[in-house]
């Protein structure tokens, strides 16, 4: 769980590093959910954290969900 973290941390401060000068330049809506159930607590922890780190909670589950994607494309 700890990787998991630490590879989402980084892959936020990228993202942020280059958001700043993408913002505006026709990014899509997002039009779909996800629904996943877990532990209320281990919810409320993430979201804490990502709060602490300043970040949300979609914002890492979605660079989660792409890492992943990448990672295993075939």
């Amino acid at each position: 769980m700890d990787d998991v973290m630490a590879k989402a941390k980084d892959k936020t401060k990228d993202k942020s590093e280059s958001k700043s000068s993408s913002k505006g330049k026709g990014k899509s809506k997002k039009d779909s959910q996800l629904v996943l159930r877990l532990d209320k607590s281990e919810r409320d922890a993430f979201v804490d954290l990502c709060k602490e780190m300043d970040t949300s909670a979609a914002r890492e589950i979605r660079a989660f969900i792409r890492g992943f994607m990448k990672e295993n494309a075939e």
